[in-house]
């Protein structure tokens, strides 16, 4: 067991017993003393791949929401995570919704969240970016629009001008519900226009660099074929499927009942049959990011099978600690010999028909 994941074990109970919001912010305070670590490589020959002009050490990353302000990527990546995504990053700060807006669901392995997009703001994050640089490790940044902005469009060319010359890649995030009228800009046209005046602004950095897309997994499927759509003509590099859902399936924790989205468990069999039609809408040719409920190796393995090259995680971690990262990375090395696999790559999609119409 890995020191943090003692660390975890010893110190779960008393941070489940406080407000979530407060816990994860002392975890955070917490991993900002560690001493710096090395950043773990990939310990499977398996599990490198290269995506996007970048060199995975392994396809399990941290997701978005956990370091929002950028004060831990690299205790992050240290625990093997091969890859980690800060944010969501606005370009002002802002002091997102009224408290309480995280909550956790114990008994469904869930959690719900309304944050708004807190964060401290562009200017702080670069600055933090700036000084870990010599690290090394794919570190990405999430972007948002400020909740008042006049043209919410211009807030995501003002993010790639803040991060273009920092991030490993970017994620434009238009998929939080937790700021009102957001996810409009997943329709058709608006995308469009969109993605324009993020392309725009990427042009004018110094180097090629990748941009993510990030969608919500309540799209119907005329408005998943709409951004298969206006994705194929390489407006972005990879899709993110996906954020937390409005949706609510059964769920027996008292807090189920608060707004906001839905993340953990529950939202695992949601996400990963947007994830299959999407790699079927796509024709495999884009590379997509599995997230959503993954808990456990065979879940992420799923995900893989339904179509993801790359995963994400964040809330399993609550529940679980640190070291379900590892377990994950095993498992999945695990099964592609048990396959007779000898790439990742190899695996990616096999079940997405099968899954995108279970």
């Amino acid at each position: 067991m890995s020191l943090a994941a003692r660390g975890f074990n010893l110190t779960k109970s008393l941070l489940h017993a406080l407000d979530a919001e407060r816990a994860h912010r002392l975890t955070i305070k917490a991993l900002c003393a560690l001493p710096q670590m090395p950043v773990t490589r990939s310990r499977d020959p398996l599990l490198p791949q290269r995506l996007m002009g970048l060199d995975f050490p392994n396809p399990l990353g941290l997701a978005p929401g956990f370091d929002k302000n950028a004060e831990v990527p690299d205790a992050m990546l240290a625990q093997g995570f091969g890859f980690v995504e800060v944010g969501t990053v606005t370009p002002l700060p802002q002091e997102g919704n009224p408290r309480p807006r995280l909550f956790r669901l114990k008994e469904d392995e869930a959690v719900i969240n309304r944050m708004g997009f807190n964060n401290e703001g562009a200017a702080v994050v670069a600055r933090r970016l700036d000084q870990r640089r010599s690290r090394g490790g794919i570190v990405g940044v999430n972007i948002g629009a400020n909740k008042d902005a006049e043209d919410r469009m211009a807030d995501y060319a003002e993010g790639v001008r803040w991060f273009g010359p920092r991030a490993s890649y970017l994620t434009v995030n238009i998929s939080s519900p937790n700021t009102p009228g957001l996810r409009n800009l997943q329709s058709r046209d608006e995308l469009v226009r969109l993605l324009d005046r993020v392309n725009e602004a990427r042009l004018k950095l110094p180097r090629r660099l990748p941009v993510m897309l990030k969608i919500a997994p309540d799209l119907t499927d005329a408005e998943l074929a709409d951004i298969a759509a206006v994705t194929a003509k390489g407006e972005v590099d990879a899709v993110i499927i996906s954020n937390t859902t409005i949706s609510r399936p059964p769920l027996r924790s008292r807090a189920r009942d608060e707004k906001g989205g839905l993340s953990g468990r529950p939202l695992f069999g949601l996400s990963t049959r947007q994830l299959a039609k999407f790699h079927q809408l796509s024709g495999g040719k884009l590379p997509l990011v599995g997230v959503g409920g993954i808990s456990d190796a065979e879940t992420a393995w799923t995900k893989i099978m339904a179509g993801a090259s790359l995963l994400q995680v964040y809330s399993a971690l609550v529940f679980k600690g640190p070291d379900l990262v590892q377990d994950i990375l095993d498992g999945i090395a695990r099964k592609l010999r048990e396959h007779h696999l000898v790439s990742l790559s190899e695996a990616v999609g096999l079940q997405s028909s099968e899954i995108a119409n279970s």
